[in-house]
C-alpha cells in the first residue's frame, strides 16, 4: 500500500503458489487484471477494553472501494518478510506500532482476488492516525457484537474468511 494515498498500478507484486512459492513477480495491475495470487497481511486490532478496530476503506481503493474491514493490512511487498510487512502496513493505515501475534494463515478466492493471507494480532489503544488515505472512518465494535455489526455492514470478504476467521476461532 502507498504512503501517498493512491495505489501505484506499476507497484511490483510476488505471484505465489499456495505454499507461499514466488512464481512471478507482476504489476499490481496486471495481478489485478489476472486475478493472481498474491500474499497479504492482515491486523486485527483489538484495544484493552476488547473492543475490535474497525474501519472503512477509502473509495479511490482498487478492490472493494468504501467497504468496511475487520482487519489493516495489505499486499506483502516484493522481498519483504511477513512481519515486516505487517508492521508497516499498521503503521501506514492505523498509525500505530504494536507487538504482534501470529494467528495464523489462510487462504481466498473469489471473482475479485486470490489472496495468500497471514494474519496477526495487535493490542493498541490508540490513538489512531489514518494519514496515508486509505482509511475514511473507524470504529470500536464489542467482541460480543462482532457478528451483529458483520451483518449490518458491507465488509471485505477476504478479511472475512481470513482474518475473523483465525481472530474468532
Amino acid at each position: 500500500m502507498s504512503c501517498e494515498g493512491t495505489e501505484p498500478a506499476d507497484q511490483m507484486v510476488e505471484v505465489v503458489g499456495l505454499d507461499g512459492g514466488v512464481l512471478e513477480v507482476v504489476t499490481r495491475s496486471q495481478m489485478r487484471e489476472q486475478r493472481l495470487r498474491h500474499k497479504c497481511t492482515y491486523i486485527v486490532v483489538v484495544d484493552h477494553d476488547e473492543r475490535l478496530v474497525v474501519h472503512q476503506r477509502a473509495p479511490w481503493k482498487d478492490v472493494w472501494p468504501s467497504r468496511w474491514d475487520v482487519a489493516f493490512g495489505g499486499v506483502v511487498g516484493v522481498g519483504e518478510d511477513w512481519l515486516d510487512s505487517a508492521k508497516r502496513e499498521l503503521l501506514e493505515e492505523a498509525g500505530i506500532e504494536s507487538d504482534l501475534l501470529e494467528l495464523g494463515t489462510g487462504t481466498y478466492d473469489d471473482s475479485h482476488v486470490s489472496v495468500l493471507g497471514r494474519v496477526y494480532l495487535a493490542r493498541h489503544d490508540g490513538p489512531f492516525t489514518f494519514l496515508d488515505g486509505e482509511v475514511v472512518a473507524s470504529d470500536r465494535i464489542a467482541l460480543d457484537e462482532i457478528e451483529s455489526w458483520i451483518r449490518s455492514h458491507e465488509v471485505c470478504a477476504d478479511s472475512l474468511a481470513i482474518a475473523a476467521g483465525a481472530f474468532l476461532r
